[in-house]
């Protein structure tokens, strides 16, 4: 249950007045210990979500039942886990549904799972394949301890993908693949496979060259729409009073997500119009003068000409600023 006054054998987030959290399975009889005193857990059972309660040493902690993303980032882990800010976007830019038939692959500390297994619901699936049982049983002890027993909706499955999931699904059964592993090049034939049309596949890789593998061998494989990137950045704000600005530590690099969907069977999709920058392709590319160029890396080149502009301008402009006088803009107007 996640609403209603607290219950005994509900995980209560207590948070002091320095806004450190401590998270307690309530007891009847047990009790919450810091070095300064203690607080009963029944002072809690029976009380609203969202009570203060007051510590034997006068302290005051706020009760509240933990959320999705306050569990993932406090609960055990083996493997590095997916953080709310990307498992929020694989979610929604996979579209998973309630209902829907989503496979996982790897599932390392299951935090991706807890997610998924909320979108498709009691009456979708979610088929875990994970390589190693101990990544595999923490994350079924994971989600176990978040929704109070076994989910109805999840299988995890230890093995290896490409085996195990032609003997898992059947062919154009699957509605959704997401993939967090190293080389997810290589379990495409098979998720083309068991891919519905118009499914999606969306892969969480660490790395760019992850990414323009993973990328470049769906392009060569063909069967999928064009492969869509991008990473996400958190930055969190200090709001106190005037003193509004943002947090000195943020999120930064995570992942990147890549995402495509399945075409039907025998269609091509239509060529790409823009044209590939020079040096793109080519693993033992090399400049002829041995040089390499931002158009090489598939930055847009400066003309000689625009440059020529640009180095009068800020030639005159700094002219100007030393014989006192003010300078001018591209546009006309006096700058500073």
């Amino acid at each position: 249950m996640r609403r209603g006054p607290f219950r005994a054998g509900d995980r209560v987030q207590l948070t002091d007045p320095k806004g450190r959290m401590h998270t307690v399975t309530l007891e009847p009889g047990k009790e919450f210990h810091t070095h300064r005193g203690h607080l009963k857990h029944d002072d809690l059972i029976g009380a609203p979500d969202g009570s203060v309660v007051r510590h034997t040493s006068g302290a005051e902690y706020l009760a509240l039942r933990p959320l999705l993303s306050d569990f993932v980032l406090s609960m055990p882990r083996g493997a590095q886990v997916v953080y709310p800010k990307d498992a929020g976007q694989i979610v929604t830019y996979a579209d998973v549904f309630p209902g829907a038939v989503v496979v996982e692959a790897g599932v390392g500390s299951g935090a991706l799972s807890l997610s998924l297994l909320r979108a498709v619901g009691e009456s979708g699936r979610l088929l875990s394949f994970e390589r190693r049982e101990d990544f595999a049983d923490i994350a079924r002890a994971n989600a176990r301890t978040f929704f109070g027993g076994d989910h109805p909706a999840w299988t995890v499955t230890v093995g290896d993908l490409v085996e195990a999931l032609p003997r898992t699904v059947g062919p154009g059964t699957v509605d959704r693949v997401v993939l967090d592993m190293l080389a997810p090049w290589e379990c495409l034939e098979v998720i083309a496979e068991a891919l519905a049309p118009g499914g999606v596949l969306i892969c969480y890789v660490a790395t760019t060259t992850q990414l323009s593998r993973v990328a470049e061998a769906a392009r060569s494989a063909g069967g999928w729409t064009e492969p869509q990137a991008w990473e996400s950045m958190v930055r969190g704000w200090h709001l106190e009073g005037l003193a509004v600005r943002p947090e000195h530590r943020m999120h930064g690099h995570t992942g990147f997500l890549v995402t495509m969907r399945r075409l039907a069977p025998g269609t091509e999709a239509p060529l790409r119009k823009k044209r590939p920058a020079p040096g793109a392709y080519g693993e033992d590319y090399t400049p002829a003068d041995g040089e390499w160029s931002p158009a090489d890396l598939g930055e847009r080149p400066v003309s000689d000409k625009k440059l020529r502009r640009t180095r009068r301008d800020a030639e005159a402009a700094g002219a100007a600023t030393v014989a006192g006088e003010p300078g001018q803009t591209d546009e006309g107007q006096e700058g500073p």
